[in-house]
């Protein structure tokens, strides 16, 4: 079957598609997930993960692209946002921080939270939206366009856009 044939019959709910997507991605997508460093969940978690996200957003499914890049890059996807979310919520070894003094650093890191708050406040209704997602959210542009139904090449302007104005910002402070 066709790769455009084989999204369709997806997109259609096609048991028999996905058993053969299980069948025939499941070691694959193992491996890719194998390569990211996991602490809490295991590399099945992400496949099972993949599979499921598969199917719940199989009408997303472009049939102009082939499907192994689609799959993986939902593995990915869902790896790397996982692995970003894990990153902060890791705590640091209070024996490898010297803090100076909390109340100044809190202070400045007040200070300096609320200048960009201010900042973001300062762009279009559009990319204070977008750049919040992104940024501060660590949502993907791929997420991202799928709640705002734009292109991910838009969203990726507005990231740039939003940001370049944030630095040059920061820059004259």
């Amino acid at each position: 079957m066709d790769n455009k044939k084989f999204i369709l019959s997806l997109k259609k709910g096609n048991e028999e598609a996905f058993k053969k997507v299980y069948f025939d991605y499941y070691d694959k997508l193992i491996n890719i997930a194998r390569r990211f460093n996991l602490t809490v969940l295991t590399p099945d978690d992400f496949v099972q993960e993949s599979l499921l996200r598969l199917y719940n957003k199989r009408d997303l499914l472009n049939e102009d692209i082939l499907f192994d890049k689609q799959l993986y890059t939902i593995c990915k996807n869902i790896i790397i946002n996982h692995v970003n979310r894990e990153n902060r919520i890791v705590q640091l070894d209070p024996s490898q921080v010297h803090i100076l003094d909390e109340e100044t650093d809190s202070g400045i890191f007040e200070e300096r939270k609320e200048k960009l708050q201010n900042f973001i406040d300062q762009l279009p209704e559009q990319q204070q939206k977008i750049f919040t997602l992104h940024k501060l959210e660590n949502l993907s542009y791929k997420e991202i366009a799928e709640m705002t139904d734009l292109s991910e090449k838009t969203i990726a302007n507005h990231i740039y856009l939003a940001s370049k104005f944030i630095r040059k910002k920061i820059k004259n402070h």
